[in-house]
């Protein structure tokens, strides 16, 4: 993953974002929406890098890709696709802590679709 090192994280606080009215508008990337992907949005990485997620309140992780910038809201750290945010369990809460690290292949295998 290119200008991330393999000990970064963030810690802090994850929305989720991608109504359905918002699917198939362009992302930062280029790449059209989809609310269902495991996509997400943060400020300065670099588009494409795939992190894992970690919520501390549910316990469930996710690896996604970084597609598009954001948040813009309050002191969020990640914006997440509503796809990521149903593999996490917060839909509902619409917030949560989160711990975001470089995705590991490890990650990468658990995370394929089945």
């Amino acid at each position: 993953m290119a200008d991330v090192p393999p000990d970064w994280s963030q810690h802090g606080i994850a929305s989720w974002y991608g109504t359905r009215l918002q699917k198939g508008r362009a992302t930062a990337s280029g790449e059209t929406f989809d609310p269902d992907a495991l996509t997400a949005a943060h400020p300065r990485l670099p588009l494409g890098t795939r992190l894992r997620v970690h919520s501390r309140r549910t316990g469930r992780s996710v690896v996604v890709t970084v597609n598009d910038r954001g948040p813009y809201f309050g002191h969020r750290i990640i914006d997440l696709s509503a796809g990521a945010a149903r593999r996490l369990g917060i839909l509902s809460a619409g917030a949560t802590t989160v711990d975001i690290e470089p995705a590991r292949e490890e990650d990468e295998v658990a995370s394929a679709p089945r």
